[in-house]
């Protein structure tokens, strides 16, 4: 299959039956908001399509499908960074959630804040349990930089929700 044509319809809707949901965590975590998160997806499976890629496993497939997300958030935290839409301190304050939410909020939270060489690996770690040595392959790092990264984002992560919520 070279050509997105070729790709029957079924295909397709059993890459995003099967992996529609984890990217949009993974998206979600690294950029912070549901629209994005989609926008993101959507990219990605577009770049899929386009791509046709062949893979030698399901978990290439996943590996490159993850990677190419990963890289989509970078390309739209970064875009915003250039092209600042608005003063945030000029928008209408929303209403916020009162400080006595349920923990898992507050971790999710606190997980948002670090910085997103850290959310990817603790994600990619705790929430899509993935090993050490697959994560380093994605990710394009050796295992003991990614278990470095856990480490440390641990710490920050622990730092972060302790003054937060405690």
């Amino acid at each position: 299959m070279t050509n997105a044509s070729e790709r029957p319809a079924d295909s397709i809707e059993a890459i995003v039956q099967t992996y529609g949901d984890l990217l949009f965590r993974l998206c979600y975590i690294l950029l912070g908001n549901e629209a994005d998160a989609e926008d993101a997806v959507q990219e990605t499976l577009l770049t899929f399509l386009k791509k046709a890629p062949v893979f030698e496993s399901v978990c290439h497939e996943k590996a490159w499908l993850i990677t190419t997300s990963k890289n989509k958030c970078r390309d739209m935290l970064r875009f915003r960074k250039r092209h600042p839409l608005a003063d945030p301190d000029a928008l209408p304050e929303a209403e916020t959630p009162s400080t006595s939410e349920p923990p898992d909020g507050g971790i999710l939270e606190a997980l948002m804040s670090l910085p997103e060489k850290y959310r990817l690996v603790l994600t990619l770690y705790y929430v899509e349990e993935y090993r050490i040595g697959e994560i380093a392959q994605m990710i394009g790092k050796t295992p003991s930089a990614v278990k470095m990264r856990l480490s440390k984002g641990r710490r920050l992560l622990e730092e972060k929700y302790r003054e937060e919520y405690l």
